[in-house]
């Protein structure tokens, strides 16, 4: 395995957790790019939002669902989720995931 989050779900690598269950992990960046600044991932390896299926709508529903409970738990009262999906689209880790960061007003108008 040589996927870098397989190994933080098993636990082969350390992560500062914010949130596990069945389906999804939640941790904090290793190098954030504001005060808080963490991933959500489900356990099932997903390469991408490319790869998604029909059959992935429950977890990525979940995903979204949990990425506001989390920022409220954490303080933020505004967040900006983010997805990479392939190559072209920046994504450097090839196991599905969204940033969700905030606390500051610098983030970049898109």
């Amino acid at each position: 395995m040589t996927c870098i989050f397989c190994k933080i779900i098993d636990g082969s690598i350390p992560s500062k957790k914010i949130f596990e269950n069945d389906e999804l992990i939640a941790f904090h960046d290793i190098h954030p790019v504001d005060k808080v600044h963490f991933l959500i991932a489900p356990k099932k390896h997903i390469e991408n939002l490319i790869a998604c299926s029909a059959a992935d709508k429950e977890t990525l529903s979940n995903m979204l669902l949990l990425a506001p409970q989390l920022a409220k738990e954490l303080g933020l009262k505004g967040f900006r989720t983010m997805i990479n999906s392939g190559v072209e689209g920046g994504q450097e880790v090839f196991h599905m995931h969204f940033h969700v960061y905030g606390g500051s007003s610098k983030l970049a108008k898109i």
